[in-house]
């Protein structure tokens, strides 16, 4: 997606580039992607950037909407900066306290008619749609287990989290600089892997084109009907997002 005025070039910052960063424009809003590395302290610091110049009226995240409860505990849990748990997802819901949060990602209703519809027409083998029916069993399982973490969370004095942080080999307290330019090496290394592997047809690609699909949905609905967004999604999904948004 080209533009004539790049959103990134507005930021003073190497972890705010063409990259991870889109805006796309529709009749309503417009949508301004931001495309995160788990827990990286590039992806975090890029969030909370944009979020500090940015007033969205609606903030959009990779998660399921069970999942938003949990992330918006770590968000409140103390004031340390950038939060505890949760990276980019915690680091957005506080540096957005006005908007309103969404999960666009799977497991959902959608997602799930949208899946079966397509294993049915494609008539996939028996062994492709029971690994695809697994891995939706595994993401239902782990949303809810969001979902009781945060009951736990809100009950309790203690912060349940569900996994542990990923760590890198740099931190919030880098420049940058460095940070930045860990960030793109960590993003080529992990592409030219997942290059390298075959996915045609196979249960990964289904969902994850599926996953695509439904998200570009919903990002449109939300842009459409509520006005601006900023939508915070794995690196991954930024360029078929920006694409789709923009045609």
């Amino acid at each position: 997606m080209d533009e004539s005025s790049p959103f990134a070039a507005s930021f003073d910052d190497p972890r705010i580039t063409p990259q991870f960063c889109r805006r796309v424009s529709g009749t309503s809003g417009d949508c301004i992607l931001l495309g995160v590395v788990h827990d990286h302290p590039a992806s975090i610091a890029r969030v909370e950037r944009v979020l500090e110049s940015v007033v969205p009226d609606t903030l959009a995240l990779e998660l399921p909407t069970a999942a938003l409860p949990l992330y918006r505990a770590y968000a409140r849990d103390d004031g340390e900066a950038p939060p505890r748990f949760g990276g980019e997802m915690s680091a957005a819901i506080r540096a957005a306290p006005e908007a309103t949060v969404a999960g666009i990602d799977a497991p959902n209703w959608s997602f799930v008619r949208r899946l079966v519809t397509r294993l049915i027409a494609d008539r996939v083998s028996p062994a492709t749609a029971r690994r695809v029916l697994s891995g939706l069993g595994g993401a239902t399982r782990e949303a809810l287990t969001c979902r009781v973490a945060a009951t736990l969370t809100h009950a309790t004095s203690m912060t349940v989290t569900c996994d542990d942080p990923i760590e890198y080999d740099c931190d919030h307290e880098d420049p940058p600089e460095r940070q930045a330019a860990h960030e793109r090496s960590h993003v080529a290394s992990v592409q030219a892997l997942l290059g390298s592997v075959q996915t045609d047809n196979s249960a990964l690609t289904y969902r994850d084109e599926t996953r695509e699909q439904c998200m570009i949905d919903r990002l449109e609905t939300l842009r459409d009907r509520e006005g601006d967004v900023v939508a915070v999604v794995g690196v991954d999904h930024l360029e078929p997002l920006a694409d789709a948004l923009s045609a």
